[in-house]
């Protein structure tokens, strides 16, 4: 019998920004639960912990509760299921093959959540005109175990911002008010090293949000280093969990203002 454990919360809101947290989930539905080959602490390494605590800094909000190991919703619909260990950074996800039934269940989750969103976001666009979408993701650096050599900086800044299939000269207003407004933020004494499509240039959920609503949407994809936290024993660091929301609040303003320009532009 399918499980109709909501795997998804969309809360709308007033605002024209919207904060997405679609990897921050953990939960693994119970009649796919069983047939998983990994540990939790194994799925938490790869998933995005915390980032659902950071969509607090506006009040539309989009956050995944199932494991991107369930279903992952930042993956084309073909892609979104992990079936062999090179989808999935060389993971055996399953025991043995997953039942094409349970597969269809899950990309019929897919479906709806799709589905969901578009209606989110048309009801954003029909009431602002266009949108900025906070996509927050985090990213392991310590791949060599927890005693490990980090990653290294150079490739792999502490924010990654994707910017992707955006039409980048339209919004550039925009992408520029994130990036400087992060950037000057005082960080725990320091500032934060923000660089644009380094490490990654976005991914599926961005690019079909630009898509969908080409005239409309401004996404910024944005990656944080897991330098928060273990991403080997999952414990965070509370003050850096409390800073990075700060920094990312610190953004919304100017993008805000930001926004307002680029649509004045688009719709006179």
């Amino acid at each position: 019998m399918p499980d109709k454990q909501p795997f998804y919360k969309i809360v709308p809101g007033s605002s024209p920004l919207i904060a997405t947290a679609i990897h921050d989930g953990h939960t693994i539905r119970a009649n796919v639960n069983s047939l998983l080959s990994l540990t939790p602490p194994e799925r938490l390494r790869e998933e995005d912990p915390f980032t659902a605590q950071w969509v607090a800094v506006t009040d539309t909000q989009i956050i995944g509760l199932n494991s991107r190991f369930e279903l992952d919703l930042n993956r084309p619909r073909h892609k979104a299921i992990y079936r062999k260990p090179e989808d999935a950074w060389g993971l055996s996800v399953w025991k043995e093959e997953l039942p094409e039934e349970l597969a269809q269940e899950s990309l019929a989750r897919y479906d709806q959540f799709y589905e969901d969103v578009k209606q989110l976001l048309t009801q954003v666009k029909e009431k602002h005109g266009c949108f900025v979408v906070y996509d927050l993701h985090t990213y392991n650096h310590k791949r060599e175990g927890e005693a490990g050599p980090a990653a290294d900086p150079e490739a792999n800044p502490e924010v990654n911002i994707g910017t992707g299939n955006m039409n980048r000269q339209l919004w550039a207003p925009v992408v520029d008010a994130f990036m400087q407004a992060l950037r000057s933020y005082n960080y725990q004494g320091r500032q934060l090293d923000v660089r644009e499509n380094v490490k990654f240039q976005g991914g599926h959920f961005m690019r079909w949000i630009h898509d969908t609503f080409p005239d409309s949407a401004c996404v910024l994809s944005i990656e944080f280093k897991k330098f928060f936290m273990n991403e080997w024993t999952g414990e965070p660091d509370q003050e850096q969990l409390t800073a990075i929301r700060q920094a990312l609040q610190h953004t919304v303003a100017p993008v805000l203002e930001a926004r307002a320009q680029v649509c004045q532009k688009l719709h006179p």
